[in-house]
């Protein structure tokens, strides 16, 4: 099979924040930190991020998405998250 026949429909990595660059957002008047990133590569080269968090106020509240802020350093941290996917990927060892 050739790598031209088969069909990827998504590609995916969850990406930590790390402390220093993390924030906060509300969503219906509840405080949220923000600590990861969920990073697509688009079927055109292009990358999309959404951010995720719990309640600032902790306890079990909903995982909720936010978008990511227009920030060099976040841009920075997906486009090094993105690299570093494309890294492993490529040095998989097949089926374990």
């Amino acid at each position: 099979m050739t790598d031209d026949a088969v069909e990827v429909g998504a590609l995916a990595i969850n990406v930590t924040i790390p402390e220093e660059l993390r924030w906060t957002d509300t969503r219906r008047g509840e405080e949220f930190r923000l600590m990861t990133l969920t990073v697509r590569l688009l079927p055109d080269g292009s990358l999309a991020a959404k951010a995720y968090g719990r309640p600032a106020a902790g306890g079990r509240g909903a995982y909720v998405a936010f978008a990511v802020p227009d920030r060099p350093e976040l841009r920075a941290l997906v486009s090094a998250a993105a690299d570093r996917a494309g890294q492993l990927w490529a040095a998989h060892r097949g089926l374990g």
